[in-house]
């Protein structure tokens, strides 16, 4: 059996950029890992320092980390489906592909982003836009469109518009998708039966689509469309279910990510303080639901 690959969201600071994402992921027990090149709700970037980049790859190589596993999520702000944004939105996403190829990573995800009153068929089209406009036959990068759970306008919720949107991209061999457990089970998709989701992603997109998938547990009831992660296994997804995504030898060439909520000191606590990442990566690899999870990370970071 295929060594599982698993990491998750890591932070990208301006002083230890990729270097510091990779020591991060290494504290957590991950074999890969997920960034922003900078903050997700503004444009302000730093330059990317190729000697830093040099040194994170050499220990990545070191770890077994294997860069072709890596994953940059573009930024929020990035909205392709609202024609307001347009310009915006294709610049930008110009300069974030630029920034992905210099680190040498080839997956970036991004939110195929929200309508705003226009309608899916206006804003599918302003996204084919954008794309055709980003990627080019020189692209290095895989822009995986992620599935969303439809809150509010967003768009993606269902696998026919993303196959919709794949299709009116010209070089749309670069073009994959992020599978979100979260925003599947509040878009609508039963994860207990992730197979039969897996064979109508095969029969509506082709599986062999699937660029990365997005683990977390979810706050919310089938097809809430709400978008609120939880932690593993305690959410109403469950970990069983999770598992079953996680293991799925269908996937086992696609990297896993945890998005999962930071815990905060009490229950009732607003602040999120603490990483999960570490204790659940461990879940996963056990295969054993850890009951004491949230006292357990409280108590390792105290």
């Amino acid at each position: 059996m295929k060594e599982l690959i698993i990491g998750n969201h890591v932070s990208f600071k301006k002083d230890t950029q990729l270097l510091g994402s990779v020591n991060e992921e290494l504290s957590y027990g991950g074999n890969t890992f997920m960034f922003y090149t900078g903050a997700p709700q503004n444009t302000a970037r730093c330059e990317i320092n190729d000697i830093i980049t040099e040194e994170a790859i050499n220990l990545m190589k070191q770890s077994g980390i294997d860069l072709e596993n890596v994953v940059v999520h573009a930024p929020y702000i990035i909205n392709p489906a609202n024609t307001a944004n347009l310009e915006f939105s294709t610049n930008f996403l110009k300069q974030e592909i630029d920034r992905v190829e210099k680190l040498g990573v080839k997956r970036l995800v991004l939110h195929p982003g929200s309508h705003v009153n226009l309608g899916v068929d206006v804003a599918i089209k302003n996204i084919i836009f954008v794309l055709n406009e980003c990627i080019t036959p020189s692209t290095k990068v895989d822009i995986c469109l992620e599935t969303m759970a439809g809150k509010g306008s967003e768009v993606g919720r269902t696998f026919e518009e993303l196959k919709e949107i794949i299709d009116g991209v010209k070089y749309n061999d670069k073009v994959k998708v992020c599978l979100d457990t979260c925003h599947l089970n509040d878009a609508g998709y039963d994860i207990a039966n992730f197979d039969k989701i897996l064979d109508e992603f095969d029969k509506v997109i082709g599986i062999d689509k699937i660029g990365c998938v997005h683990i977390n547990d979810s706050k919310n009831t089938l097809g809430s469309h709400k978008d609120r992660h939880e932690n593993i296994g305690i959410g109403t997804i469950g970990f069983d279910n999770l598992l079953n995504v996680i293991y799925n030898k269908r996937l086992e060439d696609v990297p896993k990510i945890l998005e999962t909520p930071y815990v905060g000191e009490t229950d009732d606590s607003k602040e999120k303080n603490y990483p999960p990442y570490k204790f659940e990566i461990e879940m996963i690899r056990d295969k054993k639901f850890n009951e004491h999870l949230l006292e357990d990370i409280r108590s390792f970071y105290k």
